[in-house]
């Protein structure tokens, strides 16, 4: 049996909910594929951790906003 794991879903989830909560739903989905961009990045250079990708991502929406 093949299950694949995707590291980014977590993180995603909890930066679209941190941004519904804040009104941002729009921008988020403006902004998502950039920030797949970035979270792909962070992992590429080593980053595993859901909670960093998630705080990373936070702010990294923010400065794009």
């Amino acid at each position: 049996m093949h299950t694949e794991i995707n590291i980014f879903e977590k993180p995603i989830e909890r930066i679209r909910k941190t941004c519904e909560l804040m009104g941002l739903g729009a921008e988020f989905d403006r902004k998502l594929p950039e920030l797949e961009t970035h979270l792909e990045g962070l992992v590429a250079e080593g980053e595993t951790s859901e909670e960093r990708l998630a705080v990373s991502g936070l702010t990294f929406l923010k400065r794009a906003g």
